[in-house]
């Protein structure tokens, strides 16, 4: 059920569209998963992914990695814990192809929890830069931190923090930024019954006062011709064209960009089904408002999102590496207790610079600030333990890894086939026989990376999180 006044605002506005609109809402909602490239090498992942796949597919025509699937439940499945996907819904794949996040950049994803778009723009940076996820709320930042884990992400900070604060401490600092504003979420309608229950016009208004605020906060931190994403999953023009609109009033040096140009010189393919904003619905409204993006889920399969696309205006010049000050960290021949781990159990080790907090090792990229001063729940890819004069691997450190990037390999299949236990033995944490050389082994499934494995004395002992088993 759609709330009254809600139906009369939408149908006042669209007119004899509304009739599609609505009926859309009667139909079931489009549910789809993110392919994840840090699985593996270019192309690698997905290619695998769909010679495996038990469901299935059809691409989502915006996102290369997307995908519709019709039935089954991807979240139980033993590729979901290995991280070779992220259940995502569609609409929301596309503001982090317009933000076009490249290797090697500063990119903020203010407004990060759950993950999935964390997760979409670490894929686009291939591992290399710095990515900074922030949430402000507690319980959804560690939501946040766990699904960087599963994703296998190496080069991410993950943070809870304000905006304002975050603000404060990186002045003109990103080179691209995605806000992905709370909302009144009238564009979850279909999706979430509770959302209904939770809409009013005085809760429209609120969010769009709270949208400027995190918007003056964004546009503070990005660098002269950096580029800042701003997208919602709400119909209402308040919270879209509106907030785009007091934002470029409230700050001269943004610009709005046409989003197609952003992609390609030939524009917006017309099989994505996204049109353009409505600069009319806003009193005194620009005309190049009619430049930012909604997506209508009568137009395409996905649910009611709206997004733009902004620069701020100046010479391309980058702040300096390091606005916290202070000592970032240190090199890995600082631990010999992890040097010794990584002779005797990787192939290849990975590159940063080492941090520590307590007995825990983390790997952060090499422009990492400092981080005094913050909260901070994920500093870096998550190396493991230190232990009475050992060293422990976290299972952050198997999930980043790849069968290539390790010198012993316990393979086990998905579906059970072959002489090996199957993935559901493993992710319930029991221990099996197993031929090889003592050490730690990676456990894979079906060649994606699950987590670590001990053996010794023909008994390969399990070391999947407690936490996280499937009994």
């Amino acid at each position: 059920m759609l709330p009254e006044e809600f139906e009369r605002r939408m149908q006042a506005r669209l007119g004899a569209e509304y009739g599609a609109f609505r009926e859309a809402f009667q139909g079931a909602r489009h549910r789809a998963l993110r392919v994840n490239p840090l699985k593996g090498g270019p192309g690698e992942c997905r290619e695998r992914f769909l010679a495996l796949s038990p469901w299935e597919l059809e691409p989502v025509p915006w996102e290369e990695n997307g995908f519709y699937y019709d039935s089954g439940e991807p979240g139980k499945h033993p590729y979901h814990e290995a991280g070779v996907y992220y259940i995502q819904e569609p609409s929301a794949m596309a503001p982090a192809i317009f933000l076009g996040a490249r290797p090697g950049e500063r990119v903020l994803d203010l407004c990060a929890a759950p993950g999935g778009k964390t997760a979409q723009v670490a894929a686009m940076m291939k591992g290399r830069g710095l990515l900074v996820s922030n949430e402000i709320h507690p319980q959804r930042a560690g939501i946040l931190s766990e699904n960087v884990e599963r994703m296998g992400i190496r080069n991410a900070l993950v943070l809870n923090e304000s905006p304002e604060r975050l603000a404060e401490f990186f002045p003109a600092y990103f080179d691209r930024i995605l806000v992905d504003a709370p909302c009144s979420g009238e564009g979850m309608l279909r999706k979430n019954e509770s959302a209904g229950e939770q809409w009013s016009p005085e809760n429209v208004e609120r969010c769009a006062r709270r949208q400027d605020g995190i918007l003056d906060c964004a546009a503070a931190m990005l660098r002269p011709g950096g580029r800042m994403v701003y997208s919602t999953c709400t119909f209402a023009p308040e919270e879209n064209e509106g907030s785009v609109d007091r934002l470029l009033k409230r700050h001269p040096e943004m610009e709005i960009l046409d989003p197609a140009r952003c992609l390609s010189p030939e524009g917006l393919p017309s099989r994505w089904g996204f049109a353009p904003g409505r600069p009319d619905w806003i009193p005194g409204g620009e005309d190049a408002l009619g430049l930012t993006l909604r997506l209508w889920p009568h137009r395409l399969r996905g649910e009611g999102h709206c997004l733009a696309v902004l620069r701020r205006e100046g010479e391309a010049v980058r702040a300096a590496a390091d606005p916290g000050g202070g000592k970032r960290g240190g090199d890995l021949q600082d631990c010999p207790e992890y040097q010794e781990f990584a002779a005797e159990n990787l192939a290849a080790s990975p590159e940063g610079i080492l941090l520590r907090f307590g007995g825990q090792l983390y790997l952060t990229p090499g422009d990492m600030p400092s981080l005094k001063g913050l909260r901070v729940l994920r500093p870096g890819l998550h190396l493991g333990a230190l232990k009475k004069n050992r060293f422990e691997p976290s299972h952050a450190l198997a999930l980043a890894l790849s069968p290539g990037e390790v010198r012993r390999v316990c393979p086990v299949s998905a579906d059970g086939e072959g002489d090996m236990p199957r993935a559901a033995a493993y992710l319930s944490g029991l221990t099996f026989p197993l031929a090889g050389e003592k050490g730690w082994h990676l456990v894979t499934v079906d060649g994606y990376s699950l987590g670590w494995g001990k053996l010794a004395a023909g008994i390969l002992k399990n070391h999947y999180p407690r936490g996280l088993r499937k009994m």
